[in-house]
């Protein structure tokens, strides 16, 4: 098992309204979606791997020390997720709760530079050690805004001095870690420069609606469970008055 420096980072999807009816459509399609935005982050990575895929998010690596360069692939990713979210949003021909919610997905970083262990197995790697842990106790915080990249004083170290001056220090006692310094962008005063917005199409709002049905039939025939590994939502059912 081998230790080496790393930076970790860790794309979080929300946004799903906190009780989201229990419906089969719903609830499949709900889980294209996040799939179709998680392959949008993975494919603007860069120099980041993919660790593993935690049901609405997705935990990445980059080994060496290095944390120069952590702005800008964040604003990659998330640049990435706008303008796949918005292209759900223009395609969009399905009226379901999973569909309709799209508008109001979010995406939330976290991000922390340390030594981890690396074990392979096969093709896969798995990371583990103190670390991989802390910065998935980085989640749960209490960072006042939706949408944000939450990182420790390492990572904040290689931002730029003008990135660095709009940071806000918050300290947090994370489960088993005690007492953590921290800080926090907030997306909303962060300008991402998007491409032309697509205009609306109806043979590629039509192609997309019969990929989203044949992507969604393995959850809808109940071959597979939707939304069950979610993080961000909390499946219901909702009594018809």
């Amino acid at each position: 098992m081998a230790i080496e420096k790393a930076l970790l980072l860790i794309a979080d999807i929300g946004g799903y309204t906190r009780f989201m009816k229990h419906h089969r459509f719903s609830l499949a399609h709900a889980q294209d979606t996040v799939a179709q935005l998680l392959e949008a982050l993975i494919d603007a990575s860069g120099r980041f791997k993919l660790a593993k895929l935690e049901g609405d998010a997705a935990f990445f690596y980059a080994v060496g020390d290095d944390t120069t360069a952590i702005a800008q692939q964040v604003s990659d990713i998330r640049r990435a997720f706008l303008v796949r979210r918005e292209r759900l949003i223009i395609d969009r021909m399905c009226k379901c709760d999973g569909c309709m919610q799209v508008n109001a997905l979010t995406l939330k970083f976290v991000a922390h530079a340390g030594e981890v262990a690396f074990q392979r197995v096969k093709h896969l790697t798995e990371l583990a050690g103190v670390d991989v842990i802390l910065v998935h106790r980085m989640l749960k915080n209490d960072v006042p805004v939706k949408e944000y990249v939450l990182m420790t004083d390492t990572v904040h170290r290689g931002l730029t001095p003008e990135l660095r001056q709009l940071a806000r220090g918050l300290e947090h006692d994370f489960e088993g870690m005690g007492l953590t310094a921290t800080h926090y962008l907030d997306f909303s005063e962060v300008t991402a420069a998007l491409p032309q917005a697509l205009r609306p199409s109806l043979p590629r709002r039509l192609w997309a609606k019969l990929m989203l049905e044949a992507r969604s039939l393995k959850y809808l025939l109940g071959f597979k469970k939707p939304c069950e590994d979610f993080r961000n939502v909390e499946i219901v059912d909702v009594q018809a008055p």
